[in-house]
């Protein structure tokens, strides 16, 4: 089975911008904090805002407190002027894409101009929009309420930003030919245009396609629409749950788009559901690799042995000859301190990965026993190693299992930064380091009692890559990150900037490992290992061209990253002695 996903699917921008607003609102405006109506149109955004104590009021009190921002389909002025009016806060969070609307209708409007308003009268928007227009301002749904409408003088015509590109074709046609002196002004959001584009071409070349988003939501309806006029089987859901499976199991060929107001993380949530279908047949063998591949992932184990192979294939590069036991002490500490991060962090697995999150909450006790086992393990070999080694590794440890204790009090009130979670960033960094200093210097240190510049050009090594990894599947959870608080990388660069970062790194990668063997600062297994960064290059142009999807098969083929570096490394070894 394929499965496709349209480009331009969940958060558009003024609903993006909204969203971090309403977010961010607790910690810059006066509490309580609530939104006038729903900020958007998806039943799991306004039940996650409910949990952070964020309500939706739909009616103006005489005396009110605290802020209230307003939803992204914006409001009519006049209710703006009573919430202020009423004692409230006001935080503006309509779509720019909205306000160049409101600001078109107010501008003839003050001329006598009639506005058009092509849209749902009963749509949040549209109503803000015939609040702007004043008493001549008019919501049409069809061509035959528009030919109801008297003959103005001076009209404008204007488009709800998520309306239909077809028909509003059909509305310019009309007054084309009935009204040329109508002004046109096609207002419909550039995203919305592509939404529907992308939804048509992707229903032709599918089986069946499914539309993520809000029942109620009006983007997403017309996509659906524009879905069916394929003739194949359209399916609108909410949610994974809601999926057909038995009616999608014959499909080779599935398309996923999503509206405007879906999360990414609910889409990630249906793909991963259709991903696993091809996998649900009694007795096949594809089943068991499936199966043995997700708990692989769940436990870290593959993460671990990736970690393992990275630490060989260093130690090759280093010459290093006693290297097993680095190598089981760089699959233990991963292993330990991996499964304890994910104990940690169910807060974000609860959007980025549920079934992660479900599975270390049912077997909490299990995994916290195996992490402390493979933790203590790991110490004592290190100790047999020297004083140095088992220090260095105590330290990593004990730094490891703070990262999440509270180690600044509450009377330090100023402070934001109470753990090392809270510092920006402070995961991707921390792991990769963590990585470079098991997998690398303590090999070296244990050899030389030192670190020469071979070393640290291969600590770089290990820890660029791992860097690159870790940060490339914060990409991957950055909603769910930025909803529970977590400030990593891709959030404080955005998606786009982090992406170029990361190429950036994997080329330097590449060029400083080639040089290093080039000048006999590492051994000749160099120049085999630039395969692996050249590899990762390929995994983020694949997903940025929208070739690879978030998913167990991407997970695993990131992890087997490390993997290759092992096989790399042993195939050297064996065929190409250095």
């Amino acid at each position: 089975m394929k499965i496709f996903l349209a480009r331009t699917s969940g958060f558009c921008m003024g609903v993006r911008r909204a969203v971090e607003m309403v977010l961010d609102a607790p910690c810059k405006h006066k509490k309580p904090i609530c939104t006038f109506g729903p900020l958007i149109h998806n039943p799991h955004v306004l039940t996650l805002l409910e949990e952070k104590g964020i309500f939706a009021i739909d009616d103006i009190p005489d005396q009110g407190s605290g802020t209230v921002l307003i939803r992204a389909h914006g409001v009519p002025p006049q209710t703006k002027e009573k919430l202020i009016k009423a004692g409230f806060g006001v935080v503006d969070a309509t779509c720019p894409r909205v306000i160049r609307v409101q600001t078109i209708i107010c501008k003839y409007a003050t001329q006598g101009y009639a506005s058009i308003i092509i849209g749902d009268r009963d749509h949040p928007e549209v109503i803000g929009l015939l609040g702007h227009a004043g008493e001549k301002g008019y919501a049409i749904n069809n061509i035959n309420e528009l030919d109801s409408l008297p003959a103005f003088d001076k009209a404008i015509i204007v488009a709800q930003t998520t309306q239909s590109v077809a028909f509003f074709k059909e509305v310019e046609k009309w007054a084309n030919s009935k009204f040329p002196h109508y002004k046109i002004f096609n207002t419909i959001c550039d995203s919305t245009s592509k939404r529907q584009s992308e939804a048509s071409r992707l229903a032709e070349s599918v089986d069946a396609i499914v539309v993520v988003g809000g029942k109620n939501s009006g983007n997403t309806q017309r996509l659906a629409e524009v879905a069916g006029q394929s003739g194949k089987p359209v399916y609108h859901i909410e949610a994974e749950s809601e999926l057909d499976l038995n009616a999608l199991a014959s499909a080779r060929c599935i398309g996923i788009t999503a509206g405007a107001s879906t999360p990414n993380w609910i889409i990630k949530r249906v793909y991963r559901t259709l991903e696993m279908l091809p996998f649900k047949k009694e007795k096949s063998w594809l089943k068991i690799i499936f199966t043995i591949q997700r708990a692989f992932l769940l436990t870290n184990i593959y993460v671990s042995i990736g970690a393992g192979c990275l630490c060989y294939a260093c130690t090759r590069l280093l010459n290093v000859q006693q290297y097993f036991p680095h190598v089981f002490i760089s699959i233990l500490y991963v292993q330990s301190m991996h499964i304890l991060n994910n104990l940690t962090g169910s807060k974000e697995d609860r959007y980025n990965d549920p079934a992660r999150a479900s599975f270390y909450d049912k077997n909490k006790l299990f995994l916290a026993v195996l992490a402390l086992i493979a933790g203590g393990v790991g110490l004592i070999t290190a100790y047999t190693l020297g004083s140095m080694p088992f220090l260095i590794l105590l330290v990593m440890s004990i730094m490891g299992l703070s990262y999440n204790i509270r180690l600044v009090p509450d009377s330090f009130a100023a402070s934001r930064y109470r753990r090392i979670r809270d510092i920006p960033g402070s995961k991707t960094i921390l792991i990769a380091v963590a990585w470079g200093i098991v997998t690398t210097l303590l090999p070296s240190l244990s050899v030389s009692g030192s670190i020469n510049t071979g070393a640290a050009l291969v600590f770089f090594w290990s820890t660029s890559i791992v860097f690159v990894r870790t940060a490339f599947f914060d990409v991957l959870d950055m909603q769910g990150d930025r909803i529970v608080g977590k400030e990593t990388i891709p959030i404080l660069l955005g998606k786009n900037r982090t992406l170029r970062l990361l190429k950036i790194m994997l080329v330097v990668n590449i060029v400083i490992l080639l040089l290093s063997s080039a000048l006999h600062l590492v051994s000749s297994l160099g120049y085999f290992l630039s395969i692996c960064p050249v590899f990762l290059f390929v995994v983020l142009v694949a997903y940025e061209k929208g070739n690879m999807l978030p998913g167990i098969r991407l997970e695993f083929f990131v992890e087997t990253l490390f993997v290759l570096a092992g096989i790399i490394a042993l195939f050297t070894t064996f065929f190409f002695p250095i």
